[in-house]
């Protein structure tokens, strides 16, 4: 009896069945918990299906807390995420490799925060300038992180997920600014070719 406490102590509260976060790889299913023999020693590997990657990953319990390997957000992480992304871009005037370092470590993370803050300040409405193909690359990136997360916390599809995020981007006070001013020019337009 001591030693089944011992190894779920050992597991940090993780489970079969459940939704977890690997930093490197997204939302992931624990569907099972395996013992292995590795040289001689018997090793307890939690099985993770990243069902959209069609990957599987084997990650022994001693490393749960080293990989950062975490629990879903709650919804109270999903609203500050959704809040987040309403929020003005920050952008830095450094190059662009040393931010989309940055871009990719904080995707890399695996914290949801930093995630939705990547989706911010890549974003771009029609009415803004096109992105490079790496801005696109690392926006599509952090985008795919974030629906994963809300989709599994709230229990809808990524598709219901990317809608809901998006819709929080075009709440953001700059971009309703700027698609005001593109309808009221597409209105001044309308008007000098009717004149």
């Amino acid at each position: 009896m001591a030693t089944n406490t011992k190894k779920t102590a050992q597991r940090q509260g993780f489970k079969t069945g459940e939704y977890i976060v690997y930093p490197a790889h997204g939302v992931g299913q624990i569907t099972a918990i395996e013992e292995q023999k590795v040289a001689g020693h018997s090793l307890e590997l939690l099985v993770i299906v990243f069902e959209k990657d069609k990957m599987t990953l084997r990650v022994p319990v001693a490393k749960i807390a080293s990989v950062g390997m975490r629990k879903l957000g709650d919804p109270a992480a999903v609203k500050k995420a959704l809040e987040t992304v309403r929020g003005r871009p920050r952008v830095k005037r450094t190059m662009w490799s040393r931010r989309a370092q940055e871009y990719e470590a904080k995707i890399n993370s695996g914290d949801l925060i930093a995630i939705s803050e990547v989706v911010r300040d890549l974003y771009r409405s029609d009415t803004q300038p096109e992105q490079s193909y790496s801005e696109r690359q690392l926006y599509e990136a952090a985008l795919d992180r974030m629906a994963r997360e809300i989709a599994a916390v709230n229990r809808c599809t990524e598709t219901e997920a990317v809608k809901q995020i998006e819709q929080n981007l075009a709440k953001a006070p700059s971009r309703i600014k700027a698609a005001e001013a593109a309808a009221e020019d597409a209105a001044e337009d309308d008007q000098e070719e009717a004149a």
